[in-house]
């Protein structure tokens, strides 16, 4: 048995959970998610708990069913984590002349190239821009799909990799980079 899988999850007040068809519906004050869920893993709800059993009759092989055991129940726990508390990712535009701003989920970068950057986020997504004078421009971002806030998170930061010799690019707040020497540095 999976040692993640076996711990259970605990259901917060204002969480319901339903079941149907292997698709586990998960509602909150935050919003409501939904996923699959294999057939070979059997999800008991009780009054505070969920709890996740390896079906022992299923055709899939041992190894497979405690992979999904483990997996599965990560991903119901981020959804109730998500739907109760939320998550969010706080960035900053390290570099000179890098700009942020936003109007409502259109997003507009400007990071060094010779036009600006624009992305549309999805509407499940929060963002807040911050630009205060001798700081780095912020972008925080909130979400309840903790998936959804990766993806979008890591989309943003590929349009400016954070780069070890002058320490540009986006960054996640409070990430360090690690600098290297030049190739003036070395030839001494």
């Amino acid at each position: 048995m999976s040692r993640i899988g076996k711990l259970p999850i605990q259901i917060p007040a204002g969480v319901t959970i339903s079941q149907k068809d292997n698709v586990v519906t998960v509602k909150g004050p935050k919003g409501e998610l939904s996923q699959y869920v294999d057939p070979s893993i059997k999800m008991n709800v009780e009054d505070t708990q969920i709890i996740f059993e390896i079906d022992e009759n299923s055709p899939v092989n041992y190894k497979q069913k405690q992979a999904f055991h483990g997996l599965y129940r990560s991903l119901v726990n981020n959804m109730v984590v998500g739907v109760s508390q939320g998550y969010s990712k706080t960035m900053e535009l390290v570099g000179v002349g890098y700009r942020v701003s936003n109007q409502g989920n259109l997003v507009e970068f400007a990071l060094g190239y010779t036009h600006p950057i624009f992305i549309q986020l999805p509407p499940e997504v929060k963002v807040e821009t911050k630009s205060e004078r001798n700081q780095n421009p912020i972008i925080t971002i909130e979400s309840c799909d903790k998936q959804l806030l990766g993806l979008i998170c890591a989309k943003i930061r590929s349009f400016r990799m954070p780069e070890p010799y002058k320490g540009k690019g986006i960054l996640f707040k409070g990430e360090v980079i690690r600098r290297k020497s030049g190739k003036t540095a070395a030839a001494k």
